[in-house]
């Protein structure tokens, strides 16, 4: 079986066809390598082929990129170098592609080759605007819905391909960052606007198109290779490009704080490439995206942004179950969370009854999808037609009555146990016991909630981040009674509204606030001890927090900080350990500074809600001390607070998979993506080192930071976490 395969037609233009087999699109392997070189050396061979096509056999899409498990494969081949091993594979790309470019071309006079047109049904991502960007010339379907670009910063590399060399020289360094630097993606006529690509037709008229230009005797050599060759917006000695790399390299520091490895070697590449000739521009790139494939936080980031992730959500954890497709659900509670619930299953397709207290209540969850669907119509996003469609797929409703076919039940009303209790009832006399029954809860403990119902077996806890539509992590929790059935339900219909789900068992804050509240309290702790409150914050934004934990309590409010800590002494007793904590809590709680919501919180804000700053009157009630502790003392007591209990879950079983550990850190509160998630970061430093570490925190700073007994035995073993629990142990 191939992947490349070639035709000529009877004037000479020859079309060679990328059609991965058993994928819906396509990606590229080392043996696909082989397979296009062989068909561009018989191209060029060939004195009866005029010219070639590079497109694609998938319907809608070019490419997806790079079966990135192929990096792990040029790393075993190579032994005990593996930096030349990943070296040596990346150069046979670029030597492939060169081929391409060069067409045949005499190296001196730059005379003769043949023409090669990449023809783009639609997506093109990675490796698969790469190829395309070594052709002479880039033609596009009109596919709105198409994406194009170079996506790999996001999941901790850069495009070392050749993307990064080409499109900087196509664009130069400034038109060129938003696509490199941030992986910006376009639509076919955004990504020609841009200067990415050349040309834009209707879909069925793409292959004459790229035939006509083949036999229309076009110039083939790429301005780079012209003598007198000037980068666009200057090169990094020129006035202007001075100006350009100074600003980027800015950019990226205070955007990645140093943590990112990928973002400073992409900018090295463009900087240092743009000093030589392109040839050796593209052994520059080579050795820095070795350099970064050779970085544990690359690997770890690959490893849970692309390939976990992906596996979970293709159902990795999902019980042997019939298809568990939603077609009806039914949303109780119209507030913020029900009606972004509402607007994500209503994009998805699905039918959705949105019941509220009062019709006001009702129309007002309805009318949040009407404001995100008049945004993206500004936006030119959504069509007229699509709003309608949309807004008709949801009856905004008092009547009970109306739930009736539904085959999936969102609970969202006030987290309360009784409040809950009533509605589970109320729901249950219409739907009857076999539909699934889940509720949105954040804290609440769902083998609890689960009594109300008839049959426990059908009942789970869904768990949605705010705000629902942009948060990309949900977390389903099976009560002790939980069925199979319910949470193939569950894991269905979260793939059905193209989220990531993590499965796990019920505990007190289940997974995510459980990792969290930790993070939120030891900042606040510190705060009262005398840290420097600006150290805490930028101690946690310098080790890859989105937020500082002061950042985060303003962000999710006081008042529910409040709220969380009276629930959980009420449930503790004696043992409760956050009095410390609660001091200061409440006393922010007792001065109205209930965070950003009211203008007020550990941040001080302006009558618009912009954050000014930290507030000053902190210091007053808290003094600052005149020996403050050394800034790695502080990152590690905002990140073992949290990794701990990552440890803690699953060694008690609230965690079942790794897996679902790391993703689940990352996309629900941010956890430090460059460290791949709390596991990784732990093999990356070693059980080893953090039981010592934590001896010595514990000894120092409180006996929260105790060495759990599970990472206690692996660093007596000397373990790594996926080594042992990894799904390659599993499956072992």
């Amino acid at each position: 079986m191939t992947d490349f395969t070639m035709s000529t037609d009877a004037d000479g233009v020859a079309t060679i066809v990328w059609d991965t087999k058993g994928k819906s699109m396509n990606v590229m392997t080392l043996d696909a390598w082989d397979e296009l070189e062989a068909l561009v050396d018989q191209a060029l061979a060939e004195d009866a082929i005029k010219g070639v096509i590079i497109t694609s056999g998938k319907p809608g899409s070019f490419a997806g990129g790079m079966d990135l498990k192929v990096i792990a494969k040029m790393k075993e081949m190579a032994g005990d170098n593996p930096a030349k091993g990943l070296f040596d594979g990346i150069m046979n790309a670029h030597r492939i592609m060169r081929k391409i470019e060069r067409a045949g071309m005499d190296p001196k006079t730059n005379k003769g080759g043949k023409p090669f047109v990449a023809a783009l049904p639609g997506t093109a991502l990675g490796i698969g605007l790469e190829i395309p960007l070594s052709c002479h010339r880039i033609i596009a379907a009109d596919n709105p819905k198409a994406k194009i670009g170079l996506p790999e910063i996001m999941v901790g590399i850069f495009p070392g391909a050749g993307g990064t060399t080409r499109l900087s020289r196509k664009l130069g360094a400034m038109a060129a960052s938003p696509l490199l630097l941030e992986g910006k993606l376009n639509d076919p006529q955004k990504a020609k606007a841009a200067g990415v690509i050349d040309e834009v037709v209707p879909a069925e008229d793409l292959l004459s198109a790229a035939k006509a230009w083949v036999l229309s005797e076009p110039n083939i050599v790429k301005p780079w290779d012209e003598k007198g060759y000037k980068m666009p917006g200057g090169a990094p000695y020129h006035p202007a490009g001075f100006m350009t790399f100074v600003g980027a390299s800015a950019m990226v520091n205070g955007k990645t704080q140093g943590v990112y490895p990928a973002a400073k070697a992409l900018l090295s590449a463009v900087y240092e490439g743009a000093l030589v000739p392109f040839d050796t521009a593209l052994k520059i790139e080579a050795r820095w995206f070795t350099n970064v494939l050779m970085n544990p936080s690359s690997s770890a980031m690959i490893r849970s942004l692309f390939v976990n992730k992906e596996a979970l959500e293709k159902g990795a954890n999902r019980p042997e179950a019939a298809d568990q497709k939603v077609t009806k659900v039914g949303v109780i509670g119209a507030g913020m969370m029900g009606a972004g619930i509402a607007l994500v299953s209503a994009l998805a397709g699905i039918e959705v009854v949105l019941i509220d207290n009062t019709q006001e209540a009702a129309d007002k969850g309805k009318a949040y999808t009407t404001a995100h669907l008049d945004k993206g119509i500004a936006r030119k996003k959504v069509t007229q037609e699509k709003k309608d469609a949309v807004l008709g797929l949801i009856n905004a409703t008092t009547d009970y009555d109306a739930l009736k076919g539904c085959d999936l039940i969102i609970e969202a009303v006030f987290e309360d146990v009784g409040v809950k209790a009533e509605v589970t009832q109320k729901v249950q006399a219409v739907t009857g016991p076999d539909c699934i029954f889940a509720t949105n809860t954040s804290t609440l403990p769902i083998t609890e909630l689960a009594k109300a119902a008839v049959d426990p077996a059908n009942f789970i806890g869904i768990h949605f981040f705010s705000p629902v539509d942009k948060m990309l992590l949900v977390e389903i929790i099976k009560g002790k009674k939980t069925g199979d059935v319910a949470v193939a339900k569950a894991l269905d219909y979260v793939r059905q509204i193209k989220k990531t789900p993590i499965v796990v068992n019920d505990a007190r804050f289940f997974y995510a606030n459980r990792c969290i509240i930790p993070y939120i309290n030891e900042g606040i702790r510190m705060v009262k001890e005398g840290v420097e409150p600006a150290l805490i914050e930028n101690a946690a934004k310098l080790v890859g927090m989105p937020l500082g934990p002061l950042q985060l309590v303003d962000e999710t409010s006081v008042d529910l900080g409040v709220k969380i800590a009276k629930a959980t002494k009420a449930a503790m007793g004696d043992a409760y350990p956050d009095g410390e904590v609660d001091e200061v809590l409440f006393w922010m709680f007792d001065q109205g500074r209930l965070g950003r919501k009211s203008n007020a919180g550990f941040y001080a804000y302006d009558d618009s809600g912009k954050r000014l700053g930290l507030w000053e009157g902190l210091a007053a009630q808290y003094p600052v001390a005149d020996d403050q502790p050394d800034l790695t003392l502080v990152q590690h007591r905002l990140l073992f607070a949290q990794v701990l209990e990552a440890v803690r879950a699953l060694e008690e079983g609230v965690l079942e998979d790794i897996r679902e550990g790391d993703v689940g850190a990352i996309l629900g509160w941010g956890f430090a993506p460059w460290a791949g998630g709390p596991f990784s970061w732990l093999d990356m430093i070693g059980a080893p080192y953090a039981a010592e570490r934590c001896d010595q925190l514990a000894q120092e700073v409180g006996a929260r930071f105790t060495t759990p007994a599970l990472l206690r035995e692996m660093a007596d073993k000397g373990q790594d976490f996926y080594k042992r629990f990894g799904p390659d142990a599993q499956a072992a």
